[in-house]
């Protein structure tokens, strides 16, 4: 399955999916989110149980204060509509499939 782009406008959605979310907060300018971007993309293909988004903080501040987003790249698992796991800064593809297996 493929990234999702997450907005305001389909967040709703994303948060009562009932498979496990990945949320990438990222921009395009912040070098650690170009690292972290493809493993998240990977991820997406090679785990279809999950449902994987990224979220530009600089078109979503509102989203990205509601998840108390100071410095990114954040990485956001949530179950059940609930942050269960969250990490800040780059991570290898095991740590962050690590955080999603909870």
């Amino acid at each position: 399955m493929s990234v999702l782009n997450v907005n305001k406008n389909n967040f709703d959605s994303v948060k009562a999916s009932d498979k496990t979310v990945l949320l990438d907060f990222y921009a395009d300018w912040c070098g650690p989110c170009r690292m972290v971007s493809p493993l998240v993309d990977e991820i997406a293909e090679e785990n279809p149980q999950y449902l994987v988004g990224k979220i530009n903080v600089d078109n979503e501040p509102e989203l990205a204060g509601e998840f108390g987003v100071s410095s990114i790249p954040t990485l956001v698992v949530i179950k059940g509509g609930k942050v269960v796991n969250r990490s800040v800064g780059a991570r290898p593809k095991s740590q962050i499939l690590a955080m999603l297996k909870g």
